[in-house]
């Protein structure tokens, strides 16, 4: 009987000319080459001490396994790939390193930016100072070190990438190093004698070093079955990091022919607000909810097509199920999960709703797999129930923040709350008990005592700020979203000269602006320093304005300027807007009502005009073309919305939407912004406008106007009067008639 497996040894220096070969591929189901800087230099100090690195299982490929398990060349390889040998079952991470250690290729190292080389300092080696002999540098003049071997020898510098260079003599670098330092020390350097004896002792020890260092590895024949690969694979126990959920399931879908690592490079494109490593997981979570009710691992495994379920029955009985029947139905439910988180990332980052602006600023991201499914679930009801239905899902997730119900067990407690939410959408009697008991006890909600940055009541608030419109305290617009600092209302460096401890970083002191007003206008004066002067330049009721979007009622507004201001006023200030921010939450956990104001449909249609004559002034600014705008930012994504609208509409006039007025009726109300404001086109609307911070406070006001009237919400006093304000100064700019 022929034996399955063999186990071998290489040494190094043949080892790396192995990698330099293109002989090791790395099946499609292994991670990605996930290893710093650190994390290589450890591996490559851990071989010149002579250490053990530990065991490599490899597969001994063919044409059919190659292909089978969509393999790739090892990270960095860009080489001919007939020479192919080896599938990397384990030790990818370890032979991933190696290549780009000894081979040096010209690309980023995983999660930089930059290339790094490896050296190692001749001189700190033979001192045995092991810490600092090995070096790793991104900087661009170690690139110029790199072809300057006077220099190498000048600093002692030995690259690692001397070894990955085919036919190369290991001796000759050493020659070099020798003779340049005997050069010197002819010249009167009393230095280098010794450097002349470290070199040609390295040396020495490279030269064997490299022959007789030996990588152990264990040898599976071709002829095994990819099934029983994969489950070698999933049972593999080493000594790095654990195979996540996700590696193990790729490994038992890919017999079934399923591709999931491909699958989830394309589904990703679709998630990139979010930046979180195991979204690929939630995406599986999402598909066992719906399926199963449930997202813990145990049960990811039963989404694998023909894989059978245990249950036990009510009289003790057991049957067996299969969730998934075959790769089609999995692929189905892949699908209906990937689109469950698009739109739920999409309805979080709604600033009417949920004002999740960045996605740090999500108070949990294990929630989400629980928000998606919900939300599948709701698109699936009957448009009567949906309302209703969605008005309770906004009450369970604004209480699963503020209740902090989601910083524990993640899965049984999304397992749960799916199972009682799909209850109250089908009941209006079944609300589950923690929904019911925090609306009733809201106002004990202690806020004082978070001073965590980014926990879920910070973020949970910050999402609130967001939504209530909160304006930069300088320009009077909202902050650029990438733009953002924490800033304490009354300065930390105040509280710790007054002796508040923590207490000067609670929420309740804390909001956004932008960095330019945080760091270079507010700094760390007290609010009653700098509070008058934006009244002097700007008016006290925009001022006021400015703060109460912030949730700083009239009172606390009064308070912020006492002069002089003391701990007593700041713990009288926090009083005050814990109130303003507990109505706040309020509001969005309770109030399920529409408010609309007598008149709005004529606010609506004054809107829709402006809008319209935006859109004709950039027409005719542009004489017909969008020749001069088309490298804005936003086209790309233009082009897309037309394009899907194109092939939804099959009637639609394509030629139509080539042309510059076609693609003006799918510029939203911010691009139409954009457009005015570009350097291409401003000077055609400069006489026109003014200026560009008074045009973007403008849109602003409208927009917030505009967004609380077409998506149904509350449309408040002052941004009812910004808005109105901002229509009467567009019809003064664009000559409209009143």
């Amino acid at each position: 009987m022929k034996e399955a497996q063999k186990s071998d040894h290489v040494n190094l220096l043949t080892l790396i000319d192995h990698l330099g070969e293109g002989r090791f591929e790395i099946p499609d189901f292994q991670r990605e080459f996930e290893w710093g800087p650190s994390n290589i230099q450890e591996l490559m100090k851990s071989i010149f001490r002579d250490y053990y690195i530990g065991n490599l299982l490899l597969w001994k490929g063919n044409l059919r396994s190659f292909e089978d398990l969509a393999c790739e060349p090892i990270n960095g390889y860009s080489g001919e790939r007939n020479r192919r040998e080896h599938i990397v079952l384990d030790g990818q991470q370890r032979l991933s390193a190696m290549y780009y250690a000894f081979i040096a290729p010209d690309v980023p190292a995983p999660k930089r930016k930059n290339r790094y080389l490896y050296f190692i300092r001749v001189d700190k080696f033979q001192e045995e100072s092991y810490d600092t002999a090995f070096l790793s540098d991104w900087r661009k003049y170690m690139e110029d070190i790199l072809d300057n071997s006077e220099e190498q020898y000048r600093r002692h510098l030995f690259p690692l990438s001397v070894l990955g260079k085919g036919g190369w003599d290991l001796s000759d670098w050493f020659r070099g190093y020798e003779s340049f330092w005997m050069d010197r020390q002819k010249a009167g350097d009393e230095t280098a004698e010794i450097h002349v004896s470290n070199g040609r002792e390295f040396g020495d020890y490279m030269r064997e070093l490299v022959h007789k260092y030996q990588i152990s590895y264990i040898e599976l024949q071709s002829d095994l079955d990819i099934a029983k690969i994969c489950d070698i694979f999933a049972k593999i126990n080493s000594t790095g990091k654990p195979l996540a959920i996700f590696d193990l399931l790729n490994a038992l879908l890919k017999p079934k022919g399923l591709q999931l690592k491909h699958m989830w490079r394309e589904a990703e494109q679709r998630l990139n607000f979010v930046e979180f490593d195991n979204m690929n997981v939630y995406a599986l979570q999402v598909m066992s909810i719906l399926r199963q009710g449930y997202l813990s691992s145990r049960y990811l495994y039963f989404l694998v097509p023909g894989y059978e379920r245990t249950i036990r029955n009510s009289d003790g009985t057991r049957r067996h199920e299969v969730q998934i029947s075959d790769t089609s139905e999995f692929t189905h439910l892949w699908n209906e999960a990937i689109t469950a988180l698009e739109y739920s990332i999409s309805r979080l980052q709604n600033l009417k709703e949920f004002g999740v602006i960045q996605s740090k600023f999500l108070p949990y991201q294990a929630i989400l797999p629980v928000f998606a499914a919900l939300e599948a679930e709701l698109r699936a009801l009957p448009a009567p129930s949906r309302l209703a239905s969605s008005l309770k899902f906004r009450y369970w997730y604004w209480t699963s923040v503020f209740t902090q119900r989601y910083s524990g067990a993640t899965e049984s407690t999304a397992a749960t709350d799916y199972r009682d939410m799909l209850a109250w959408f089908g009941d209006d009697s079944s609300e589950p008990s923690m929904i019911r008991e925090f609306r009733e006890n809201i106002g004990s909600l202690d806020l004082h005592s978070e001073t965590r940055l980014f926990s879920a009541v910070y973020r949970g608030i910050i999402n609130i700020l967001a939504i209530t419109g909160a304006r930069d305290w300088i320009s009077g617009i909202s902050p650029s979203f990438e733009d953002l600092d924490d800033h304490h209302i009354v300065p930390k460096r105040w509280g710790k000269e007054h002796r508040l401890g923590n207490s000067i970083d609670t929420i309740l002191n804390r909001t956004l602006l932008s960095a330019d007003t945080n760091r270079n206008v507010i700094r760390s004066r007290l609010p009653n320093e700098y509070i008058p002067e934006m009244i002097e330049q700007n008016g006290e009721d925009t001022v006021r304005s400015i703060f109460a979007s912030h949730l700083i009622s009239p009172v606390a507004f009064e308070i912020l300027q006492r002069n002089p201001f003391t701990p007593s006023d700041f713990k009288e200030f926090i009083n005050a807007r814990k109130d303003t921010i507990l109505e706040a939450i309020a509001r969005h956990i309770t109030d399920d009502t529409i408010d609309l104001d007598v008149g709005i449909e004529d606010l609506n249609d004054a809107i829709e005009s402006v809008e319209v004559a935006l859109r004709v002034s950039i027409y005719k600014e542009l004489g017909g073309s969008f020749e001069d705008i088309k490298g804005l930012h936003f086209f790309p994504k233009l082009n897309e919305r037309i394009a899907n609208a194109l092939r939804r509409d099959p009637s639609l006039d394509h030629e139509h939407y080539a042309t510059l007025a076609g693609k003006l009726e799918y510029f939203d109300l911010r691009e139409v912004e954009d457009t005015i404001k570009s350097k291409q086109v401003w000077d055609r609307f400069v006489d026109r406008f003014g200026s560009k911070e008074e045009l973007a406070l403008r849109f602003r006001q409208l927009a917030e106007l505009r967004n609380a009237i077409r998506h149904s919400r509350s449309a408040g006093a002052v941004t009812r009067k910004d808005g109105q304000a901002a229509i009467l100064w567009f019809h003064a700019a664009l000559g409209l008639e009143d």
